[in-house]
């Protein structure tokens, strides 16, 4: 299924599922993860499953559109079509149509998106940024303004300078050269119901998206986190964080703080349903998964 659609108090939420796989091994994508603490953990993996037969951690990759009543506010962008992505067969020039399908299975196009906030920008968050269009990069959401934060911006154009990142030559820099962009602080209010707040690590200045007045409803991750596996143990950090030490701090912080409260997880790459409450388990935490 690519679409699920639920509720947060007033505003409705859709997930658009633009690939959801066995990625990379566990004991590769989390470097201090050891054969025997996966072992401990696997029967619980497998439901829902968040680690294949070939025990590949399995991630979902999807945008999450937010509707106000107001406002469509696209979080993330996914893969994308027709990108140059060479050590990834999967992403590497990709041209399906799940993720349009799955804008248009919720009754959206392209048009209605009023913002679209990069949580940062990694390759499978900026994807769909842009499209491919006579030979040209052009915002996939013409009528959209793209929230990148300026910490974060200014590191990948500073890195892009030294040499090119593709995702960044292709999903980025179109969208400031065509002025589409607002360059923002991590804890910019978007509107009365929908905030970033600041979660490092991961990238430099990585941002999450909470949702509701005071923030309080719902929280969209981005990539503090990735997989259930480091909600039982936030020290396991993934292996191209940025700042391992400082993800690891971010992670249970935000854990701790949304541990046993109302608010809805809704995690960028848990696996299906990818939404759910933190609970405390032993020393470490985990997602407790709603389905409706």
């Amino acid at each position: 299924m690519a679409t699920t659609t639920f509720r947060i108090g007033d505003m409705t939420i859709h997930r658009i599922i633009e690939m959801e796989v066995g990625f990379t091994p566990a004991l590769e994508f989390l470097p201090k993860l050891t054969p025997a603490l996966l072992e401990e953990n696997r029967s619980w993996l497998k439901s829902p499953m968040a680690l294949d037969d070939q025990d590949r951690l399995v991630l979902c990759f999807q945008s999450y559109i937010v509707r106000t009543g107001r406002h469509n506010i696209l979080v993330d962008s996914c893969v994308g079509n027709h990108k140059n992505r060479p050590t990834r067969p999967l992403w590497h020039q990709k041209s399906d149509t799940v993720f349009m399908d799955g804008l248009k299975a919720v009754g959206l196009t392209v048009e209605d998106i009023d913002f679209v906030l990069c949580t940062h920008l990694h390759v499978d968050h900026v994807g769909w940024n842009t499209r491919l269009e006579n030979g040209r990069w052009v915002p996939t959401f013409p009528n959209a303004r793209y929230l990148f934060s300026k910490t974060e911006l200014d590191f990948w154009l500073k890195e892009n300078e030294k040499a090119v990142v593709d995702p960044i030559a292709d999903s980025v820099i179109p969208i400031v050269e065509a002025k589409k962009c607002d360059v923002v602080t991590s804890d910019h209010a978007v509107s009365d119901l929908v905030s970033l707040i600041p979660t490092p690590g991961h990238t430099i200045d990585h941002y999450a998206v909470t949702l509701g007045r005071g923030g309080k409803a719902g929280v969209i991750t981005g990539d503090l986190i990735h997989s259930p596996l480091q909600a039982r143990y936030p020290d396991l950090a993934m292996r191209i964080d940025y700042d391992p030490n400082q993800s690891s701090a971010t992670r249970w912080k935000f854990l701790e703080q949304y541990c046993d409260t109302d608010t809805l997880c809704c995690f960028a790459h848990f696996p299906s349903p990818s939404r759910g409450y933190v609970k405390r388990w032993g020393d470490g935490f985990k997602c407790d998964y709603v389905t409706e």
